[in-house]
């Protein structure tokens, strides 16, 4: 079970805000994580425990969970834990991608253990999120889910097509944002209750996680997000920040990403800092927010309901602030 003290601030506010039935509902999430963890062989449970123990905000599992509120029984638990080891499996397997040292300020799978052994990990997590829900025969959360997982895939192919490319738009930016992070988020709030204002809600804050976590990539600093500045521009992943800010300063749209080493990569932050674009960024971010949680109008929640959907929307936006 998490500790409280690893739990973020944001994702504690709405712990604090809540009756007893979430925190309860959570504890049994973390239980049903913790026992996918086990029976796969020594090292194998070694590497998915290690990916389980570095924590996370569980925000995936506490949508479903809110979503489908105090009713909450078995079958959401189940959900919730699936949804957030596809997460956790995506995280394994881009690590791999990017041969990344870090996550979460911990060392990678792949960096411990190599790349098999990542690759490997990931595809566990992957089966033990689908076979949770088959084993409780719950034939719709595994087709949203592998929906959800469909659409990670062609995000992450997505990605990697635009690799160095700097002459990519605003809309194949969004296009990809939708795929590898909102659809995940959208699928969660499915998975609590399937409901079309709940999928909107869902994606708009995925979308505005995205936007924010791309700001935190070249804003920095390493100590907060446990890797270094311009991690993305390394990788050659062009995100927002860099298209909005190559529209006011021409010269960084012929900005060789490839010939980056860190030191470079937090001289290029600093000019896409110094255009202003971050600031734009933020505002796109919280208008997205706002628009989701206005959004909720619609899905018939009850009051406690909204309350916390709307604290876990304002978390997304505090924990970038």
């Amino acid at each position: 079970m998490t500790r409280r003290s690893e739990v973020p601030p944001p994702v504690t506010a709405v712990l604090d805000a809540s009756s007893t039935w979430l925190p309860r509902r959570l504890a049994e999430v973390e239980e049903v994580l913790a026992a996918q963890m086990g029976g796969h062989g020594e090292r194998l449970a070694e590497a998915a425990g290690s990916t389980l123990a570095a924590g996370g905000k569980r925000l995936r599992p506490m949508l479903v969970l809110l979503c489908a509120g105090p009713e909450a029984e078995e079958g959401e638990v189940r959900a919730a834990a699936a949804v957030e080891l596809v997460h956790m499996a995506t995280l394994v397997h881009d690590d791999v991608l990017d041969a990344a040292p870090l996550r979460r300020g911990r060392p990678t799978v792949v960096a411990t253990a190599g790349r098999e052994m990542a690759t490997a990990t990931g595809d566990l997590l992957f089966s033990r999120a689908f076979a949770i829900l088959a084993e409780a025969g719950q034939a719709r959360a595994v087709e949203l889910l592998a929906g959800a997982s469909v659409e990670l895939a062609r995000g992450e192919l997505a990605q990697r097509e635009d690799a160095f490319d700097t002459s990519i738009g605003e809309d194949r930016y969004m296009e990809r944002c939708r795929l590898k992070t909102g659809a995940l988020f959208r699928c969660a709030c499915l998975l609590g209750r399937d409901e079309p204002a709940l999928s909107e809600f869902g994606e708009g804050i995925g979308l505005a996680f995205q936007l924010l976590d791309d700001v935190l990539d070249v804003s920095g600093p390493p100590e907060r997000t446990g890797k270094a500045r311009g991690t993305d521009l390394l990788d050659g992943t062009v995100t927002l920040p860099l298209i909005l800010a190559a529209a006011t300063d021409p010269d960084l749209a012929g900005a060789d990403l490839r010939g980056l080493d860190e030191a470079a990569a937090e001289r290029l932050c600093d000019r896409i800092a110094a255009t202003g674009a971050l600031d734009t960024v933020r505002a796109s971010a919280l208008e997205m927010v706002a628009k989701a949680k206005h959004g909720l109008d619609r899905a018939g929640l009850e009051p406690e309901q909204r309350q916390l959907l709307e604290l876990v929307a304002d978390g997304v936006v505090e924990r970038y602030g």
